[in-house]
């Protein structure tokens, strides 16, 4: 059975919007669009407004300016928070898990937006909770209480919660942190076989660059709070925009044997290793 409800309004555009904390405007002017079947990786230096783009698209922090819509054409301000839980899930960097319960209720906390309002009979939900559990490698810890896992465990959990939730479009802040090597991995290729298998578009913030490059469709750079490059990966992660962004030298290379694009920030100790190499 496919991850994905239906296929009407899998695509979410926000154009020119402003997102603001109080007076201070941390996101000016941006456009995104997210499609289905398409991964896109928003990256940039830390404050330069990703977190907060991916709130404003699942409207945990409305737009000042701008407008959001989905590609159905229903617009954002005019959904019922219920609604938009049906269409669109973020995983956010930090959650904090209720007391008292395990892996698999947690998961099943995704299925809210399925149930009636007095959380009355949710026929999709017991093979969505599977599911999500198979997906992230949760299986045999399901019983488990949430409290005992460690971070990278409890990451899974939030996101086998968001994969539950079974929306067309899914919102992922940093979904490798606190994740070992393996794991990493493991949630990448989630990701890809999301957008792959199952026709979810996916948006996804990522500060390890290879890793961007290596499963984005397109990427997204911001630089305070504004896009200034966007494309396939080898037209947005070049050496002058990565330099420019990040502020210190960013060597790019691609490999010669599969094409893949590698990433190589260099400061004083790494540059003066390669002078005396």
């Amino acid at each position: 059975m496919s991850l994905v409800p239906r296929p009407d309004g899998a695509g979410v555009h926000a154009h020119e919007i402003d997102v603001a904390y109080g007076s201070d405007v941390v996101v000016r002017a941006a456009s995104l669009s997210l499609h289905a079947g398409t991964v896109t990786a928003l990256i940039g230096p830390n404050g330069s407004g990703k977190s907060t783009l991916l709130r404003a698209l699942a409207r945990l922090h409305p737009p000042a300016a701008g407008s959001v819509a989905f590609a159905d054409g229903a617009d954002l301000r005019a959904l019922s928070g219920k609604d938009i839980a049906k269409r669109i899930t973020l995983l956010s960097q930090q959650r904090t898990a209720p007391g008292g319960v395990c892996v698999r209720e947690l998961v099943e906390f995704g299925r809210h937006p399925h149930r009636s309002r007095w959380g009355g009979r949710d026929p999709g939900g017991p093979a969505a909770v599977e599911r999500a559990l198979a997906l992230t490698g949760l299986a045999g810890l399901a019983d488990r209480p949430v409290q005992a896992l460690s971070g990278g465990q409890a990451q899974r959990v939030w996101l086998a919660a968001c994969l539950a939730q079974d929306t067309a479009l899914l919102l992922l802040d940093e979904p490798t942190t606190f994740l070992d090597l393996r794991y990493q991995v493991e949630i990448l290729d989630v990701v890809r076989d999301l957008a792959d298998s199952h026709g979810v578009g996916v948006g996804v913030v990522l500060h390890d660059l290879d890793q961007a490059a290596a499963v984005a469709d397109r990427v997204v750079l911001l630089e305070g709070g504004r896009v200034t490059a966007e494309g396939e990966p080898a037209d947005v992660l070049t050496a002058d925009n990565l330099t420019r962004a990040y502020g210190i030298r960013v060597d790019v290379v691609r490999d010669p044997a599969d094409g893949r694009i590698h990433t190589r920030a260099v400061g004083r100790f790494n540059d003066a290793r390669a002078t005396s190499a």
